[in-house]
């Protein structure tokens, strides 16, 4: 029988490369670590890492094991939430869209951590299709994604609850028109639905897909570089009013987008159910 404390400790030498970093990260010796991956090994029978000069790198089994050990530790964490008293307790991970959380997160997470200060909870960022790729291999608990996500097959064993209503606007260049704005969509990473947007935009108006995406990480270089004349974007409608002064571009209506608070099929903790909760009763009336 695989030992979930085991998993765990192979998972982490995996994410830190290194016997020694993941001892000091699990506060551990750095010889029962060792131990543990070696004991692991002989009783599944692999190996589970090439041990080079200074660092550990996985086997092709290794990189198979990872995804069911991060699968068995989400599991085991969910089990254990489920059974306790029904007060939130835990960590719970929470991906979301870089635009999602600089707008509408910062408010509902103040609370949510002041109501319910046994929760862990830890945020991170991506595009949508990373994003719903990520809850399904059970890296996150739950996510806000623009929906419908690009380039996923149909269906997919979430539950979707519609959370805000985007406003989206076309960004250009100040003075362009449709018709004689740059050719060039700048915009987050392949797997983001407005980037999507963006391209499809193009593909209408224009008859083409961009001549060239200008792929950045942040609504900062794309406001940016769609004010320096060298691209045009897609920005929720939030985003623009979180500028403290008028921009110098032209901004068109597109139609709006939903964003989707998403759990995978039948995964209901209290910690889940109350962040919900907390993000409903936040929301403004222009964003429903």
């Amino acid at each position: 029988m695989l030992d979930l404390a085991s998993l765990s400790i192979f998972l982490q030498v995996a994410e830190a490369g290194s016997i020694t970093r993941a001892a000091q990260q699990l506060g551990r010796v750095q010889s029962n670590v060792t131990t543990r991956i070696q004991q692991l090994e002989e009783s599944l029978g692999v190996p589970l890492f090439v041990r080079e000069a200074r660092r550990m790198v996985l086997t092709p089994e290794g990189l198979r094991l990872q995804r069911y050990a991060g699968q068995l530790l989400s599991l085991a964490e969910e089990a254990e939430q489920n059974l306790r008293a029904d007060a939130p307790s835990g960590r719970l991970r929470l991906g979301s869209m870089e635009s999602t959380a600089a707008v509408r997160l910062p408010q509902p997470l103040a609370q949510f951590h002041r109501s319910h200060p046994d929760v862990q909870l830890v945020l991170s960022t991506a595009p949508s299709r990373q994003l719903v790729e990520q809850l399904l291999d059970h890296a996150l608990d739950a996510a806000l994604v623009a929906w419908p996500a690009p380039d996923l097959g149909e269906p997919l064993p979430l539950t979707l609850e519609p959370l805000y209503e985007e406003p989206l606007r076309l960004l250009l260049p100040a003075g362009s028109t449709e018709r004689d704005a740059p050719s060039t969509l700048a915009a987050f990473t392949d797997g983001c639905t407005y980037r999507r947007i963006g391209e499809d935009w193009m593909q209408k108006t224009r008859g083409a897909p961009p001549a060239q995406v200008l792929q950045l990480h942040s609504y900062y270089a794309i406001l940016a570089s769609v004010a320096a004349g060298s691209a045009v974007a897609v920005a929720p409608q939030a985003v623009l009013d979180l500028q403290r002064d008028p921009l110098p571009i032209t901004t068109l209506p597109l139609a709006p987008c939903t964003t989707m608070f998403i759990t995978r099929s039948g995964y209901r903790t209290p910690a889940v159910q109350q962040l919900l909760s907390v993000l409903k009763s936040h929301r403004s009336p222009d964003a429903r």
